[in-house]
């Protein structure tokens, strides 16, 4: 599944495409949607947002359509009534004189008045998005140590979207070894040292993912190993998707677990419980 980094940049691509110009046409493939494609296709296009993994894409006549591309949905941006060849199913298509906007394979798509956009179910639940939302690391840290989220462990929190919109699997990871938290850990169980480094790990992490396109390892290691010839795969994180691998800090063995049904990794000692 898309994180919040995905889906930004995503976003950023499809406002890039279709504000500007007039909308010339729109589809939906789905039938209880059809009736608003006459609606939208004689409006403009004011702007492109996210909220955690969720995209809204906002019209000038008072609607926006809401979508959430879940494990398998997927935007393409093309010339004009360009489609690319794939086996995904077309599900949405903005097109104006220039470039098309499609999303396939995603299911989760409404069409909402601009005041319903608030109290959408998903909407309404979501933790703050650090990529649209000012939050700093103080304001963070009182939110993990608020009653609702303290007991719970951290491997479960970070997916919950109620918590901090837009962290999935690999930034969970990631998040965890850059504050030295175990996996094992709660809020409650941490220091106000590491709640702090978590909260920074959390804004810095999320806004390289960002800007670097999924890469959440220092910056300048990563351009040291991409010149010695490694992979993106091989560089990318400092453990996630890295089992069996030493750990970039001190070479302990990186370790891979399951939590929630989900891979989950960690470095024995960077994260130590005791630590």
């Amino acid at each position: 599944m898309p994180e919040g980094p995905e889906i930004r940049r995503a976003a950023d691509d499809v406002e890039k495409a279709i504000t500007g110009k007039p909308v010339l046409d729109i589809f939906f493939a789905f039938d209880h949607l059809k009736d608003y494609e006459s609606l939208l296709k004689s409006a403009n296009i004011l702007k492109v947002e996210t909220k955690g993994k969720a995209m809204l894409i906002c019209f000038d006549n008072g609607y926006t359509v809401y979508s959430h591309n879940q494990l398998y949905g997927k935007w393409y941006i093309r010339n004009a009534h360009n489609y690319p060849k794939t086996n995904r199913q077309l599900r949405f298509a903005i097109h104006n004189e220039e470039k098309s906007a499609l999303l396939y394979s995603a299911s989760d798509i409404e069409v909402l008045r601009n005041e319903e956009v608030e109290i959408h179910p998903f909407i309404a639940k979501v933790g703050p998005d650090l990529l649209n939302d000012y939050v700093t690391a103080d304001e963070l840290v009182e939110r993990f140590k608020s009653s609702r989220f303290r007991r719970r462990r951290w491997t479960a929190l970070l997916l919950d979207q109620a918590f901090i919109a837009g962290v999935g699997n690999y930034l969970r990871s990631e998040i965890l070894f850059v504050a030295g938290i175990h996996p094992d850990l709660r809020p409650m169980d941490c220091t106000d040292q590491q709640l702090k480094k978590a909260a920074v790990a959390c804004i810095e992490l999320m806004w390289r993912s960002y800007e670097h396109k999924g890469i959440t390892t220092d910056i300048e290691l990563a351009e040291r190993l991409k010149a010695k010839g490694a992979k993106r795969y091989e560089y990318r994180h400092w453990v996630f998707n890295r089992e069996g691998k030493p750990c970039r800090i001190d070479g302990s063995e990186i370790i891979k677990f399951k939590a929630g049904s989900r891979r989950c990794y960690y470095c024995p000692t960077c994260q130590s419980k005791e630590s």
